[in-house]
């Protein structure tokens, strides 16, 4: 899955993407390099991110889904019905909501009748205050529990369980070492039964782990370590902001995996 953030602040990418023509060469770019599936998003949730409007997020995204409609599997990263309805009348077939159906109470209505594909993630807190002291007893079994709820309820509104994929949230409130836990244990949250969505590209725990405690992003290299390691353990959909590196190392990991 290939990352275009169409925003000036995501952790990574901010204002890379942000002019509509930067974006869609961006998502034609990823397509090309083998990316499955391209992620829109107009609303950055990183650490302290601030929200923005709906009429904000659609100005951002619909010149782009507009653009390459019909040229690629595309979803859109929102937690706002408004902005998944229409960007599955654009073509997007998967809506990936960081909130998990929680913060729009109208978005499990939308995705059921368009029978569109949703991403529900595990996010403690919100972004504003997510990395603010995050705590678990156990943070695999919370996140696997978390997850299976969220499953049954998509499914209590109308959503068909094989449209349903599930990521545990790297990043989205928890430490440098509960990111590491949740993939070194990842087969406990593929137990679930779903589809399993990893987003570790270019995370600050890749950059601390290397040495830098004020890391705000990670390198490349230490994302494909995760994305491999990640993909041994049972993650199923890979979201990257580097298409053709990760995947070149999955083509070769699986080469060596058979």
């Amino acid at each position: 899955m290939g990352i275009v953030n169409v925003t000036p602040d995501s952790f990574f990418d901010g204002g890379v993407h942000l002019r509509a023509e930067d974006a869609i060469a961006a998502a034609r770019r990823m397509a090309a390099e083998g990316a499955t599936i391209v992620d829109v998003g107009g609303e950055s949730t990183r650490p302290g991110a601030e929200p923005v409007s709906a009429d904000q997020e659609l100005r951002r995204v619909v010149p782009v889904l507009e653009a390459i409609a019909g040229e690629m599997p595309t979803s859109i990263d929102t937690a706002k019905a408004e902005v998944a309805r229409r960007a599955i009348e654009l073509g997007a077939e998967l809506v990936n909501d960081v909130t998990a159906l929680r913060a729009d109470p109208e978005l499990p209505g939308v995705v059921a009748e368009a029978d569109a594909y949703v991403c529900v993630m595990h996010m403690q807190g919100e972004p504003r205050t997510m990395q603010l002291e995050p705590r678990y007893d156990d943070v695999v079994s919370e996140v696997a529990a978390f997850l299976e709820e969220r499953l049954r309820f998509a499914v209590d509104q109308g959503i068909r369980e094989d449209r349903i994929c599930v990521d545990p949230g790297i990043g989205f409130g928890k430490t440098l070492e509960q990111n590491f836990e949740l993939v070194r244990r990842l087969d406990e949250i593929a137990a679930i039964g779903r589809p399993v969505v990893v987003g570790f590209s270019r995370k600050s725990s890749l950059g601390r782990v290397l040495g830098d405690p004020e890391a705000t992003t990670g390198p490349l290299s230490a994302s494909i370590a995760a994305a491999v390691t990640a993909y041994e353990r049972g993650a199923t959909i890979l979201r990257v902001h580097d298409v053709k590196e990760h995947v070149e190392a999955l083509t070769a990991a699986r080469a060596v995996v058979g």
